[in-house]
């Protein structure tokens, strides 16, 4: 089946992972509905493009049928690996600041960032504690995260990475930049020991580390060497705080054949990836390790609605929270 919810949209609407936005976070007029629960229920009862129409288990099995009819070659897939870095520059030379809206649903979703930094500034204001909070952002972008924060929260410190030189760079031209309280820097996640000669980072292990839509643009079997470098970030008591794309979101099922790399991983036109999670495997993924705890790990249902481009598409994310033990 190919419905208005697999034509209706651009490319990367709500699918960039490292710089990491969901739909919500695009430059355009849309506005989003919340729930949680169950992929099953969600696909009885969601209704999904322009028509209204209803999207089952078996068109959905239609769709993945004809992705996989004709697949990204072996030579491709290891291109666009290699590529990676090259491919995000681009797409910062390209867009710059433009592409994405600044995050302020981030302390609505993940609360404990806030009840920590209120719990930290009363300890301040008693003598009690003279340390900031500190959150290292995993694929910070231009900084749609980590500059809203800070303005709300101001005994907050942001350790910003990305891999991309070309987005550190505009981060650091940022007039809000402030190397008191924020320093970007350039970090491949998926590199062994890619923290070890960072010199903040070895004095002081940060208290959160946001993964927000950063492990989609991963190749899959690199995601337990990017959980091995989190262990050695973290401290006893960090909380990671995770959101990515969920399995059947309308992103996955917009992709023709000749863009499936692998099951559940898809390359965009721009040479850019992305990959559709579950709970469980992200919950496997962290926990498997021994060194980090669930909290939650769910589903979250959401609408993006553009009156004006007649989108009106249900999203599925995956949000988790975990704790180093």
């Amino acid at each position: 089946m190919e419905s208005n919810l697999v034509n209706s949209t651009e490319e990367h609407l709500g699918t960039n992972a490292i710089a990491g936005s969901d739909s919500a976070d695009k430059k355009e007029s849309s506005t989003a509905c919340d729930t949680s629960g169950d992929l099953e229920s969600y696909l009885d009862s969601n209704t999904t493009g322009v028509s209204g129409l209803t999207i089952s288990q078996e068109e959905i099995d239609e769709i993945l049928k004809k992705q996989d009819s004709r697949k990204v070659s072996a030579f491709e897939a290891g291109k666009l690996d290699r590529d990676a870095k090259k491919n995000w520059d681009i797409f910062y030379k390209r867009n710059e600041t433009r592409f994405f809206k600044d995050r302020h649903w981030t302390l609505r979703e993940f609360e404990e960032i806030l009840s920590r930094s209120s719990d930290n500034k009363e300890e301040t204001e008693n003598d009690k504690c003279d340390s900031p909070i500190v959150l290292l952002e995993i694929g910070c972008g231009v900084g749609n995260f980590a500059f809203p924060i800070l303005e709300v929260l101001g005994n907050l410190k942001v350790w910003a990475c990305d891999f991309s030189p070309r987005a550190i760079d505009l981060v650091k031209s940022n007039p809000a930049y402030d190397e008191e309280r924020i320093r970007a820097f350039v970090c491949d996640i998926t590199e062994g020991s890619c923290f070890s000669s960072n010199e903040f980072l070895v004095e002081r292990k940060p208290d959160f580390i946001s993964l927000i839509f950063v492990l989609s643009a991963i190749s899959p079997e690199k995601f337990e060497g990017v959980v091995k470098n989190l262990i050695d970030a973290s401290k006893s008591g960090t909380v990671i705080c995770f959101r990515d794309y969920g399995r059947y979101d309308m992103a996955q099922l917009r992709f023709k054949g000749g863009k499936k790399i692998k099951d559940n991983f898809y390359a965009r036109r721009d040479g850019t990836r992305a990959y559709y999670f579950t709970p469980e495997e992200v919950s496997d993924l962290f926990t498997a390790s021994g060194h980090f705890k669930l909290i939650n790990c769910d589903y979250v249902h959401r609408r993006t609605v553009n009156l004006k481009e007649q989108v009106d598409v249900g999203r599925i994310f995956v949000q988790g929270k975990f704790i180093r033990v």
